[in-house]
């Protein structure tokens, strides 16, 4: 049986901004059609897609022109108050897995997290709780520790594991364990960034919610009968 989707936008008569989410298509290789499950305090924005096996938890925030897609590795997980950012991409590579609490994952993304504009996120990889992903960013085959930051413009690959609370600096490309151990604290401008990013986008969902439960027309524009 399939798991239906409970979330607020997809009731068309209530919101004309509807994010595209869908089960999987039907491959070869993956012959079971999921629907994401996504919690109805999250909020998708407009132009936004969640394909396959997605959990998304409370409070998520989702911006526009954000790609989730478990079509080839799945499942994929995102936590609590956790933020993507305009234009993030979630994919996984098939039966590439890490492995927590028990169970596999394409992808598992922790509580409190945020994928800053522009990051790619690729499974099979581990990011844990209250991790910042900076702008244009690469997180692939890693596992990248409770409280990490990981600046503009940087690379981590190749199965490193970044400890938590460490530093990858802008432009860094993270791609042997050597580098990851070399790694230093993150400086306190840097998490005090971090923990403002965090408060500020926590209050969308619920705001948004709001706003866009107004009618409105194709262009965005609020309207009363």
């Amino acid at each position: 049986m399939q798991e239906k989707v409970h979330f607020k936008t997809m009731e068309k008569d209530n919101d004309c901004y509807q994010p595209f989410i869908s089960a999987n298509p039907i491959t070869s290789f993956n012959k079971n059609q999921i629907y994401p499950n996504i919690d109805k305090t999250a909020y998708l924005s407009p132009f936004t897609s969640v394909i396959g096996d997605v959990t998304v938890s409370s409070n998520v925030f989702i911006a526009p022109n954000v790609s989730i897609r478990a079509d080839e590795g799945t499942p994929f997980v995102i936590g609590s108050n956790t933020n993507i950012q305009d234009h993030v991409v979630f994919h996984g590579l098939l039966n590439k897995l890490i492995s927590y609490a028990g169970k596999k994952y394409s992808i598992f993304v922790g509580n409190e997290v945020t994928i800053a504009h522009g990051a790619l996120i690729h499974g099979p990889c581990f990011i844990g709780d209250r991790v910042f992903v900076g702008f244009n960013s690469i997180v692939y085959n890693a596992l990248v520790g409770e409280g990490a930051f990981i600046s503009i413009n940087s690379v981590v690959t190749n199965g490193v594991r970044i400890a938590a609370n460490r530093f990858v600096p802008p432009g860094a490309h993270i791609d042997t364990q050597e580098k990851a151990d070399s790694l230093s604290q993150i400086p306190k401008e840097n998490k005090a960034f971090s923990q403002e990013v965090q408060r500020v986008n926590q209050e969308f969902p619920a705001s948004y919610h709001v706003h866009f439960g107004k009618k409105c027309c194709s262009c965005g524009i609020p309207y009363n009968d």
